[in-house]
């Protein structure tokens, strides 16, 4: 969908920005993905998110000090664990969701596959559609489904509401036309 841009989505990275390379570096890590889905409406620490995702906190500080620098996460004030220990939550602040990724769609099949991997069969809707389009029909199609996404995204989310997550793509798909129909 890389041709139908929502306002505030920033411009493709220059090459040459330290920030906008970093940038890009932040989000072509699946973990790191992760941690932004995990914070994307509640606060977690570096140890919780290290628990959630099964890594070392070492590691993990790495990958949010990483989404820090870059703006895709924000700490929280500190609060005091369950111990007495000084805790910092982060929490994403969405700017992945405008942020542009030049060949992105490999991390995002492989975060997609990591997450649904606990997810039990019943639970996980899927949709696979085959169609064949004009280039105006493609085009109002790719339009209309980010249309939607962004609707839903800006939406405030319900607080009362269970959080779920929506995985689309939209290719070419190598089905060569077969031969014609013969006439008899």
């Amino acid at each position: 969908m890389a041709k139908h841009r929502e306002e505030g989505v920033e411009p493709e990275p220059d090459e040459h920005d330290p920030l906008a390379e970093a940038r890009l570096r932040a989000l072509s890590s699946p973990l790191r993905l992760r941690v932004l889905r995990l914070c994307a409406f509640e606060p977690r620490t570096n140890k919780e998110l290290a628990e959630l995702l099964g890594q070392n906190p070492g590691t993990m500080l790495h990958h949010v000090r990483t989404l820090v620098q870059t703006g895709f996460l924000a700490a929280d004030p500190e609060r005091t664990g369950a111990q007495g220990a000084r805790e910092v939550p982060y929490r994403a602040t969405g700017a992945s969701w405008r942020a542009p990724l030049p060949e992105r769609s490999r991390v995002l099949v492989e975060v997609f596959l990591q997450q649904i991997e606990t997810v039990e069969p019943n639970e996980l809707h899927t949709a696979w559609l085959g169609l064949k389009l004009t280039d105006e029909h493609r085009d109002e199609f790719e339009r209309r489904l980010h249309e939607l996404l962004v609707e839903f995204k800006e939406r405030a989310p319900d607080p009362d509401g269970e959080t779920y997550s929506v995985f689309t793509a939209f290719h070419p798909d190598h089905n060569p036309p077969g031969p014609p129909a013969s006439t008899a």
